[in-house]
């Protein structure tokens, strides 16, 4: 399996090599060069996510270091639940797939601790180490630097935006020990996304620290996420004999991505949904077939203020009508939202996966009962406690893993939104 860029400028690479440059030599983003073909029959003796996350990875690691360890990276990254529950108190469905049982609460965990996994298996020195950039809307820094902690060879540089994201989740991307560094950056997320491009597009820089990306732009992010929407999906085909349709919740489109693609490579998925907040990017596309980019918005659902979705380059690399609809949620309707669903089925939402669950409700009668649904929720709702809480009138209790981050100290770096501040930044 070989990698070519969506730019089409620069030399087709493994997966090893696409994993430690992140981006492109000529700024595109890395995409198998051909897709491997499956059956769910192909699947029938895998009944965990780690087991059909090896069998499902392996054509996209082939001829590569990584894929001796695949069974052994894919078992250790994905050691937590990744449950499918159903609101029975709403006609129809839907499913909830709870992503967000690992170690940070958000369905980030997943692809961050199998892209350092991997990073290990690929052997990276201690005297140069990989600095691994990346920009975070809240849940993705909290994840990589978790995932970072103690690995050796790699070094983790988190930018987020200043007073863009929650307390608990700043809080929870700063208390990381050696070699991860948060960096809070005066600028929204699109602003940080822009720096660690344009690090990427600066050879001398890349070449001097080593640089790859833990975004979703890196194939280590977005491969692995393909496994637990492949999951569910197989499983709800045997139990329907169709297969379900997705309502992801997205912004910068990883995750969205991730279920095309797994799709594209002949797992039974039916229609994949996007639900966005107030950000219209991807709902004006849609509606127009004319993509811009835009300034992003702050909104409740934080985690998904994206202006400029980095993956839609992805998206537009492979052919038409990938996305059957994409639906644009404002914060009055995710509040109404997070309280109508606690209401009727007593399941408490984040308003990330508020978004989804809207979205849901904008179906037909038609559409609900044609197949199963599922919700993908993307985060714990005790990471939102300012936003959910006083909407239900509850207090929502953080598990055991997001309790032990409070007990540690929080502490990061600040910076403007220039190259040369992030230069000083990554010279330490």
């Amino acid at each position: 399996m070989m990698y070519r860029s969506t730019r089409g400028q620069a030399p087709l690479v493994d997966a090893g090599a696409a994993l430690r440059a992140g981006v492109a030599p000529d700024g595109g983003l890395y995409m198998p060069q051909e897709l491997p073909r499956f059956t769910a029959g192909d699947f029938s003796d895998t009944p965990d996510l780690p087991g059909l996350a090896a069998r499902l990875l392996a054509p996209f690691f082939a001829d590569s270091a990584i894929k001796p360890a695949l069974p052994s990276i894919c078992a250790d990254a994905f050691d937590f639940p990744c449950p499918r529950i159903p609101l029975a108190s709403i006609n129809s469905g839907p499913d909830i797939l709870e992503l967000f049982h690992g170690p940070t609460g958000a369905f980030k965990d997943f692809g961050a601790r199998f892209l350092f996994r991997a990073f290990a298996a690929l052997g990276q020195s201690t005297d140069r180490p990989v600095t691994v950039l990346v920009a975070t809307s809240g849940d993705t820094g909290g994840a990589v630097g978790c995932a970072a902690e103690g690995v050796a060879g790699t070094r983790a540089v988190i930018l987020f935006p200043a007073g863009r994201i929650s307390p608990f989740q700043e809080h929870q991307l700063c208390c990381w020990e050696p070699p991860v560094e948060a960096v809070r950056v005066s600028g929204d997320f699109d602003a940080c996304q822009a720096l660690v491009k344009a690090a990427f597009a600066d050879p001398d820089l890349a070449r001097r620290h080593n640089l790859t990306s833990a975004n979703s732009i890196s194939i280590g992010r977005f491969l692995p996420q393909m496994t637990y929407w492949a999951r569910a999906a197989l499983d709800v085909t045997a139990e329907t004999g169709t297969p379900p349709g997705l309502i992801i919740p997205t912004g910068n489109l990883g995750n969205a991505f991730a279920a095309v693609l797994a799709r594209a490579c002949g797992v039974p998925i039916g229609p994949i949904m996007l639900a966005t907040n107030a950000n219209a990017t991807l709902s004006d596309w849609h509606a127009s077939g004319q993509y811009e980019g835009r300034p992003s918005i702050a909104t409740l659902a934080n985690a998904m203020d994206v202006g400029t979705p980095s993956n839609f380059e992805r998206l537009a690399d492979l052919p038409p009508g990938q996305i059957e609809a994409v639906i644009r949620v404002n914060d009055d309707a995710i509040k109404t939202r997070l309280r109508a669903t606690f209401d009727q089925s007593a399941y408490i939402a984040c308003p990330h996966t508020a978004t989804a669950l809207e979205a849901f409700h904008t179906l037909d009668t038609d559409q609900r009962q044609a197949r199963r649904w599922i919700i993908g929720a993307t985060a714990h709702p005790s990471k939102f406690a300012d936003t959910v809480e006083p909407v239900i009138s509850q207090t929502v209790a953080l598990p055991p893993a997001l309790e032990a981050v409070l007990g540690r100290e929080a502490k990061c770096r600040e910076m403007g939104v220039g190259l040369p501040e992030l230069a000083g930044v990554l010279a330490g």
